[in-house]
């Protein structure tokens, strides 16, 4: 089977994280975001990916060449003016003569993706949605499906007296090739509020699997935050990657460690990138992640946030719950509060307080 991950979104809800990299290129524990897609697709046997990009597309072909690196075997369908969901998927799906998967790339879901196409070919189904359980269902639109999954309706953000379930789409399809016809080529179209409706007044048969495990949209700041902490944090399968292990701290080759640290502890990790210093009498707390050639000055605090590469941190500054852009310098003594967010570069002038 083959699949088609879309990649052509500006990220504008994850700015200033965007304005200098796709949303799906950023990284998340130090690797790119949608290596972690590859790896769920390679668990499953998929190998042939159609990447579907209009934002920053020379950034994906610069990170993954033909995939060959990373096992797979990548090909770039390029939309000069983007297509929405559905532009995109029908255009890509040129010469796909059997069932093929579709992926959202910004969502990170542990998705049993073989498990999900024996329940499409079990029910003849024409489309399969993945749907996940959310705890509060107000926030996102919901998918209804009868005992045998078959989707029965869509309800937009409903009022609590409106909620019959709680499950939502989880932004992975499978699709049989006859179903792209409904789609007209060339033109904006979207999956959710076009196609999904239409095969539901056709009567088509579709159906909605509920995946369980893991599953994040990483398409806000909080949520970009959130992904990093539940990785370092063991709430995913995968792996903190790391060339040597200490209590509490996750480290890359060539980190300069000074002395008497304090790593974090109760279940927290610090990941720490290649070729990063950390000065003395640094503190770590909770879960933190600090990118390739990072810099942590002399005392400084750290506690459940991202620093990404090649920032640099001065001597007694704190950061908390915030987000560091590459190559940020946080002047010594300055405190970088919860829902900070800086973009790229930018500079924070000693004792200032954000």
């Amino acid at each position: 089977m083959k699949a088609v991950i879309l990649i052509g979104g500006k990220g504008t809800r994850l700015r200033p994280l965007t304005c200098d990299a796709p949303k799906p290129l950023l990284p998340v524990v130090n690797r790119p975001f949608l290596e972690y897609q590859f790896e769920i697709l390679r668990r499953h046997g998929i190998r042939e990916v159609r990447l579907c990009t209009s934002y920053r597309p020379a950034d994906f072909k610069n990170a993954f060449g033909n995939g060959r690196r990373l096992g797979m075997k990548l090909s770039y369908i390029h939309e000069k003016e983007p297509l929405g969901t559905g532009g995109a998927v029908r255009n890509a799906s040129e010469g796909l003569n059997d069932t093929f998967l579709v992926l959202n790339g910004d969502v990170l879901n542990t998705l049993d993706i073989t498990s999900f196409l024996k329940f499409h070919r079990k029910n003849r189904a024409e489309a399969s949605l993945a749907l996940t359980r959310v705890k509060d269902p107000t926030l996102y639109g919901l998918v209804e499906t009868a005992e045998d999954g078959r989707v029965k309706r869509f309800l937009e953000k409903p009022s609590w007296d409106e909620i019959v379930t709680n499950t939502i789409n989880a932004g992975a399809y499978l699709f049989e090739p006859g179903v792209m016809k409904l789609i007209p080529p060339g033109v904006p179209h979207s999956l959710e509020r076009s196609l999904f409706p239409q095969l539901l007044q056709g009567r088509s048969r579709m159906y909605g699997y509920v995946t369980p495990g893991y599953w994040i949209d990483i398409g806000t700041v909080e949520k970009y935050l959130q992904v990093h902490l539940d990785i370092l944090g063991g709430a995913t399968p995968f792996p903190v990657p790391a060339s040597k292990l200490r209590p509490g701290l996750a480290l890359g080759r060539k980190v300069k460690l000074g002395k008497n640290l304090t790593p974090a502890a109760d279940g927290g990790k610090a990941a720490l990138g290649d070729g990063g210093t950390v000065g003395d009498f640094a503190r770590f707390s909770g879960r933190v992640c600090v990118g390739p050639n990072g810099r942590i000055g002399k005392g400084a605090s750290l506690e459940d946030c991202v620093v990404l590469a090649g920032a640099r941190i001065g001597d007694g500054a704190q950061l908390k719950r915030c987000v560091v852009g590459p190559d940020c310098v946080i002047g010594a003594n300055s405190i970088v509060s919860e829902g900070s967010a800086l973009a790229g570069g930018s500079e924070v002038r000693p004792f200032s307080l954000l």
